[in-house]
């Protein structure tokens, strides 16, 4: 069955180029022409995949992003004009999945876009719950909640796949690429900064929870998550 993808562009001939390259890949489409109608939408009739721009008219993509947060866990993809850490750390911390600067390559665009819906697809096969803690902090797969001395660390989505996947490989450093491959199914000819403003956000998160937890970068290679001397 074909995926539906809902767009929020106010520039009508970009919303219109990335309708017709969804379309030719036989995805279903809906464009808005701002943030507002996709979200009312959204509450109507929730779609596989949100593409949002941030700066439109009435709420900005990054205040749809956290309404449709705070109700699914559909894949978003954050486009903007600005290139900014800022922006950029902004967008993944609220909640979006990934993160596109104008102009921008839509062949580029739609490779994430199966990406993402892959991993969708995949997650939703059905995996042995499973408990996983490492000094203070507790991982639990079935409920999708990650805890520090038994308080909730409120991450996103993607950033507790991130840390799952970090628990689960405890034992060894797991590059950039194969995170990109394993959580946001993206293979090695996607470019995207992704894996580094989600561990920074993650350990922000983990840093402000007092735990001893940490992510440690392993150079040239990526990450591994380790446990800080008491």
């Amino acid at each position: 069955m074909s995926k539906l993808i809902y767009i929020a562009e106010d520039e009508k001939n970009i919303r219109h180029l990335i309708r017709s390259f969804l379309e030719k890949e036989g995805y279903f489409v809906k464009a808005f022409e701002n943030g507002d109608l996709l979200y009312e939408e959204f509450l109507q009739k929730p779609c596989d995949l949100v593409i949002l721009d941030i700066m439109m008219p009435g709420s900005s993509g990054l205040i749809i992003c956290t309404k449709l947060r705070a109700i699914s866990n559909v894949p978003i993809i954050m486009l903007t004009a600005r290139d900014t850490d800022e922006d950029y750390i902004s967008g993944i911390s609220l909640g979006s999945d990934d993160y596109f600067t104008k102009p921008f390559s839509p062949v580029k665009l739609i490779m994430r876009v199966k990406a993402m819906l892959r991993r969708v697809d995949m997650d939703a096969v059905q995996k042995p719950a499973e408990t996983m803690t490492i000094s203070d902090v507790t991982v639990c797969t079935e409920k999708l909640i990650a805890s520090c001395n038994g308080i909730d660390l409120k991450l996103t989505g993607t950033e507790f796949s991130v840390l799952a996947y970090f628990f689960e490989n405890r034992d060894r450093a797991v590059s950039r690429e194969e995170l990109l491959n394993k959580i946001w199914g993206y293979d090695n000819a996607v470019e995207t900064r992704a894996t580094d403003a989600t561990v920074k956000r993650l350990r922000k998160k983990l840093a402000d929870a007092g735990s001893s937890v940490s992510i440690e970068t392993v150079w040239g290679h990526g990450f591994r998550i380790t446990q800080m001397d008491s």
